[in-house]
């Protein structure tokens, strides 16, 4: 829902009463008990950039980015896309009270409207999550941090210590 908001450049109560559809661009799902968010994860080689038949969904700036103008809906890009990320939605018109027939591919954008800036506190649905659960991360930076606590277990096991897995936060450097 924030992500909807920010890109409709209002606040919650702005857009209720004026009557606006928010779209929100990742969804969030319920399995086994724990809630996840599906969005963009900015694919390296990213299938639904290669698939596009018109260039709406390109690689820029280590991002997958979307040209709405450009979209025909073909949902190409929503079939390859290995997470559901990418969805297929009718477009508002300009008052963003009525639906129209016109359908559009719609993904995360990292809020890259409001700054060219990728950062944290550019992110609505980082910034307004209230248990802090979403973050952006650096490839590189995770891969190491994934490579220190795996190096870390290997050597507890090979001390007979009782493996501690990865713990967010925990500097493994």
């Amino acid at each position: 829902m924030a992500c909807g908001l920010s890109h409709a450049g209002a606040d919650i109560y702005t857009a209720v009463l004026a009557g606006l559809q928010v779209r929100p661009r990742n969804t969030v799902v319920q399995a086994e008990g724990i809630l996840m968010t599906i969005q963009c994860r900015h694919c390296e080689d990213a299938l639904c950039a290669k698939v596009c038949p018109t260039g709406a969904v390109y690689q820029a700036e280590g991002m997958v980015k979307l040209e709405k103008g450009v979209c025909i809906g073909c949902k190409a890009c929503s079939m390859v896309c290995p997470f559901g990320a990418i969805t297929i939605r009718t477009e508002m018109n300009e008052h963003g009270n009525r639906r129209t027939k016109k359908a559009k591919a719609l993904k995360c954008d990292l809020c890259t409207h409001n700054s060219n800036e990728i950062n944290e506190e550019n992110c609505a649905c980082v910034k307004s999550c209230p248990v802090g659960a979403l973050s952006l991360v650096d490839y590189e930076s995770y891969r190491k941090m994934l490579h220190m606590a795996r190096g870390k277990e290997i050597a507890q096991a090979h001390i007979g210590k009782k493996s501690v897995g990865f713990k967010r936060g925990e500097n493994y450097e």
